[in-house]
């Protein structure tokens, strides 16, 4: 899109809001900024998806992202959640996107607006409804008619939404960059011409909407020049638009990734994430966007996949829970800071780069005008440090795999690689209120009566495809068939039942028998299921329940993958005999009795089917439980402890917390204590968890729980221990800070919460860290005493990091360190 274009659809629109709004903004750009009612700007995005919190989160997480230097929020818009049957439309709750888009402008800050509709975000299929899969003729993300009405239809209402509530810039309102498509360059090729037309006819359907302000592509080096293409990964540092005229954005820096069910903890370092965002802006670079500044939490049978986790933390700045992911949060806020120092040279100046050896680099950014400057100084080697002399400008040390920001080139403002703000390791309480009584428990085994006699709702000569036959309204899908077994000469005890299955997980019952369960495992859903059974003369009931952990989410025609039972073969084997009984009638339902019971639901009256008894049933799968419990006191975030159980579903107070599975262990391999944040990132370096439940704890949102009495619902698939389940919550235990000569050390507790105690405390060059600092060559006799004079008895404290403060007055400029260890 050329910036003069946009220019007049500026200033048309703005002409026109005159009559209807308040003072509207023009938004322009070239490739050196986005450019804001004559401003010139970069800006610092975070994405914060607003169906992963709750309208109850919002405001705190808004401001949150505002005091960590934030600029914009970016969000996607999710297709499947807003239009769950064809033209019924749900824009309530956590579904309010207008409310959650007045709240970021009330907060003084931007909207990047990600419409897709196709949304990927690990979300189930991709953002996609399930009834736009099912329509006549539809192929998805390709040029076909029926998909692109449909796409048009809902993009349309989407943006007509917004323009109603004043929400683009030239109205008044936040909004001031929207994205069509997402990331369909990476796919593209499978799709051939289709596929090129497909995104030219995007672009088209997009401008025809008249938002007057810029629409992006990420991911689509040929985007079509109406559009600005822009870069998703770890690094986009050499990333450049296909359009010299276009700015230079990182629309997804990943700030860690997400969780797989059987996977470890991914962790991203915040000295990696600093340099990935301090090298794309000492190589051009106009807006960043963090992916994701806000993970939360996969509420519902939202978690895509298949098997991505219930929680969304992402390792983000922000946790799962909205606290602060500290030292990330707060490394990455002295960078921001840092960085708009030099944002007016930075948007204005010509940029000259000189090489220091191998893998050093300078950057200058000169404004012709008056003459100043502002640098980067980057070492991107993965293990030597630096040392750089710039003459006249000093000389600087520069930490392997780091990058200095230099203010007027001569004074080193920011190193990626030395962190500054505070760590913060969180403990998870008992909920004080509880007495540490255990919970009283009741149960239900789900109805299978019906299922068991092979009685279904219809009947087909095949096996049908799952996510087609459900509409996603359930995981699960019963299949049921009658064998008759007719030959007195068979040996029927010594009877194979195979199941070939696309996935993700079956259950098996024969003659009403349970046989066994099975699931894939190491990223592999389909399977063979083999297990023995014991069949009589004359009709055979066979049902098997499959149920999915989420349905695919990306790749090039990720829609058409099946999934369920579909096709076969279901084979009985006996001896030399193999019967192939795929093309038998079938009979389907579709979910659970207790699903459509609304067992979940502690207002519906279901009180003659829960049990009590002194000895609930454990390790019985296809089993409900239920329980109450007090909300726990305090602000601090409530997390439910399903250690014991198997896999399923929870609800709290009829709302779904999502799925849980913590039998599902990690392998042991891998992990390690330490993490070296020097080289480049992919999601298996610096795991952990290594041989403990991929998800243990799901978050409860406050929001969720009644004044007093709350009920939990479980639904157990596979068999597990209720006993062992738990309420806690959620708070900063310990605290500490690592700060340089020239910084200040700051330490803040949360909730009201003071510092109680100094466990370590030392001015001089301490080594290790958090939880093991130790005394270097040399300290201060007094740094115990200062800091517990700063912080004991308070909520937070601040100590500038300097010989003065700790009355030295023979050290060396620059050689000090203060690290502080303290008991929330």
């Amino acid at each position: 899109m050329s910036r003069y274009w946009i220019e007049l659809l500026v200033i048309a629109s703005t002409l026109a809001c005159l009559y209807t709004c308040s003072s509207g903004v023009e938004i322009s750009y070239d490739s050196n900024a986005i450019i804001i009612n004559g401003e010139r700007r970069v800006i610092l995005s975070g994405s914060i998806h607003y169906p992963r919190s709750t309208v109850e989160m919002w405001p705190d997480l808004i401001q949150k992202a505002k005091d960590g230097g934030l600029d914009a929020i970016e969000t996607y818009v999710f297709w499947d959640r807003h239009e769950p049957q064809r033209r019924k439309y749900d824009f309530s709750g956590n579904l309010d996107f207008i409310k959650f888009f007045k709240l970021v402008q009330e907060a003084g800050l931007y909207v990047v607006l990600r419409i897709g509709p196709y949304v990927c975000a690990e979300w189930n299929y991709g953002g996609f409804p399930m009834w736009l899969h099912n329509l006549q003729g539809v192929q998805l993300r390709t040029d076909n008619e029926v998909y692109k009405n449909e796409m048009q239809t809902f993009t349309t209402k989407i943006v007509n939404m917004c323009k109603q509530a004043n929400l683009f810039a030239p109205q008044g309102g936040p909004i001031i960059i929207t994205q069509i498509e997402n990331e369909y360059g990476n796919i593209m090729g499978p799709y051939g011409e289709a596929g090129k037309s497909y995104i030219q006819w995007c672009a088209q359907m997009a401008t025809s909407l008249n938002v007057s302000v810029p629409w992006i592509m990420c991911q689509q080096a040929d985007a079509p020049q109406s559009m600005i293409n822009t870069c998703n990964g770890f690094y986009c540092h050499k990333f450049t638009p296909n359009n010299p005229k276009s700015p230079k954005m990182f629309t997804e820096n990943w700030t860690g990734w997400f969780g797989n069910w059987g996977g470890k903890d991914p962790f991203r370092t915040a000295e990696d994430l600093a340099f990935s965002v301090a090298r794309f802006f000492q190589l051009g670079g106009v807006f960043n966007n963090y992916y994701m500044y806000h993970g939360g939490t996969n509420f519902g049978r939202t978690a895509g996949g298949p098997y991505i986790t219930t929680s969304y933390d992402y390792n983000a700045p922000l946790n799962e829970y909205g606290d602060f992911n500290q030292p990330k949060w707060g490394h990455l806020k002295d960078l921001h800071a840092a960085i708009k120092l030099g944002e007016k040279i930075l948007t204005t100046g010509n940029r000259t780069d000189k090489q220091y050896g191998d893998r050093v680099y300078l950057s200058t950014y000169t404004n012709a005008n008056n003459g100043s400057r502002f640098c980067f100084l980057s070492n991107s080697d993965t293990s030597k440090d630096a040392n750089v002399d710039l003459q006249q400008d000093g000389k600087y040390f520069v930490p392997a795999w780091s990058v200095s920001i230099l203010e007027n080139c001569n004074k080193e403002v920011y190193n990626t690689a030395k962190v500054n703000a505070q760590t913060s390791i969180y403990v998870k309480k008992q909920a004080s209120n509880s007495g540490g009584e255990p919970l009283s428990w009741m149960w239900a085994p789900e109805a299978m009566k019906d299922t068991l006699q092979g009685k279904g709702k219809f009947k087909a000569s095949l096996l049908l495809e799952q996510k087609q036959t459900t509409v996603d309204s359930s995981d699960y899908l019963w299949y049921m068939t009658r064998v008759d077994m007719n030959d007195p000469s068979s040996s029927l005890k010594n009877v194979t039942l195979r199941v070939n299955t696309r996935g993700h997980v079956l259950h098996a019952f024969v003659n009403r028998k349970f046989v066994g369960s099975q699931w894939g495992t190491n990223g592999k859903y389909n399977f063979v299921f083999e297990k023995p059974v014991s069949l009589k003369q004359g009709a055979n009931t066979i049902t098997l329940l499959s149920a999915t952990v989420g349905l695919q989410n990306y790749g090039s025609f990720f829609d058409t993958v099946p999934v369920g039972i579909v096709g076969g073969p279901i084979e009985l084997i006996g001896g030399s005999t193999t019967w192939n009984i795929s093309s038998n009638q079938w009979s389907y339902k579709v979910g659970l009795a207790g699903e459509a019971r609304q067992m979940y639901n502690p207002n519906k009256a279901h009180q003659k089917r829960w049990r009590t008894s002194q000895n609930v049933p454990v390790g019985k799968q296809l089993t409900w439980y239920k329980t109450t419990f007090k909300t726990p006191s305090g602000t601090d975030p409530v997390v439910v402890d399903l250690q014991g159980m198997g896999k399923g579903h929870a609800w709290v107070n009829g709302n779904s917390i999502g799925r849980f599975w913590p039998s599902f262990l990690a392998d042991t391999n891998g992990c390690s204590d330490s993490c070296d944040y020097r080289g480049e990132y992919k999601s298996d370096k610096c795991v952990s968890n290594c041989g403990n439940p991929s998800q243990r704890w799901y978050h409860v949102p406050r929001s969720f729980l009644n004044n007093d009495k709350n009920t939990l619902i479980l639904f157990e698939e596979i068999g597990g221990n209720p006993q062992q389940v738990s309420f806690q919550t959620v708070t900063v235990g310990t605290v500490c800070g690592n700060a340089y000569e020239g910084h200040t050390l700051e330490l803040s507790c949360q909730g009201g919460q003071t510092i109680s105690e100094i466990k370590y405390a030392n001015y001089g060059d301490p080594q290790g860290k958090c939880g093991s600092f130790k005394k270097g060559s040399w300290e201060a006799s007094n740094g115990f005493s200062v800091v517990e004079t700063a912080c004991i008895g308070r909520e937070s404290c601040s100590i500038p990091v300097s010989a003065a403060t700790f009355q030295i007055t023979n050290l060396g400029t620059g050689n000090g360190r203060l690290a502080v260890q303290a008991i929330c």
